[in-house]
This record gives C-alpha cells, sequence and structure tokens, in this order.
C-alpha cells in the first residue's frame, strides 16, 4: 500500500513538472513573439522608440483611424 502511494505521489509530481515545463515554454514563445513584433514595429515606425508604451499605443491608434 505505501508502495502505491508513493507512486501516485511521484507520477502527480511529474504531471506537474510537466505543466509547468509547458507554461515556461509558451511564456518564452510570447516573449519571442513579442520582440520580434516590438522590432517590426520599430523599423517601420522608427520614431516610437523614444515613446513610452502609452503613447505607442495613442500612435498606432491614430495611424488605424487615419487620424493625423
Amino acid at each position: 500500500m505505501l508502495n502505491t502511494q508513493k507512486e501516485l505521489t511521484q507520477a502527480i509530481h511529474r504531471m506537474e513538472e510537466a505543466a509547468a515545463r509547458d507554461r515556461a515554454k509558451e511564456r518564452k514563445q510570447r516573449t519571442r513573439r513579442l520582440i520580434q513584433k516590438g522590432a517590426v514595429l520599430e523599423k517601420i515606425f522608427p520614431q516610437v522608440k523614444s515613446m513610452t508604451p502609452e503613447e505607442t499605443e495613442r500612435f498606432l491608434i491614430k495611424k488605424k483611424l487615419n487620424i493625423d
């Protein structure tokens, strides 16, 4: 009986570790994607380099609405 409990605990631990690895992998993929998109944004609109995130958002909204 004790062996079964130990195996169950180990199996749960392995599942938790696998889930943590999946979350870390997804987080790294998201970070990479955001960096790549930010680089494209700065390449097309170099002026955003000196803007705050809020200013960049307003700038992009104006561009989307074609307001200058």
